[in-house]
């Protein structure tokens, strides 16, 4: 597999849990996004904020600079502060992804293999991407698990509802 191709592979993947999870929290209300199951537990805004501070520290000056900067305040990630709406969560998370695709999309096979470091950990390129990649597909479950408690009855399912993969197989294109 070229370079080329594995940087489109990762990208489309990345591409599409933003989606999974952009469609998630579209079925649930402003109320729901920051409401929690239990005490010490995260809300859906509170797994955006993370995400979003996640995604500008690991990939600002991805080939370049330790992937934890040193002005993120992780801890900070975990508090909804008075400022913290919807729209500046969703803000700030649009602006991670944009980072991600950025580092990620121009990447050549010599890139690939270059070492980058997250808490002066050392990686190759590939491998900190792919890190990332099971990050935040946990994190995405996580947000498509709470919007779907939160919906309850109003959910409507992000891939093949139940009882419907023998009509998927006769008809594919229906699902894509």
């Amino acid at each position: 597999m070229s370079a080329e191709s594995l940087t489109d592979t990762l990208v489309r993947e990345y591409r599409r849990l933003q989606e999974q999870a952009e469609r998630a929290m579209a079925q649930v209300d402003d109320e729901a996004i920051f409401a929690t199951l239990g005490a010490g537990d995260n809300s859906i805004a509170i797994l955006v904020k993370h995400m979003a501070g996640n995604m500008r520290s690991r990939w600002t000056d991805f080939l370049t600079a330790d992937g934890e900067k040193p002005d993120r305040d992780r801890d900070s990630e975990f508090v909804i502060e008075p400022g913290d709406t919807r729209e500046t969560l969703m803000a700030r998370w649009l602006r991670g992804w944009e980072a991600l695709f950025e580092a990620i999309s121009p990447l050549s096979a010599a890139d690939l293999g270059r070492t980058v470091t997250i808490r002066s950990e050392p990686f190759t390129a590939i491998q900190a991407i792919q890190r990332q990649l099971s990050h935040y597909a946990a994190h995405v479950g996580q947000i498509v698990l709470l919007a779907k408690h939160h919906a309850g009855e109003r959910w409507a399912t992000l891939s093949i509802p139940r009882g419907r993969s023998r009509e998927l197989n006769a008809q594919p294109s229906k699902y894509l």
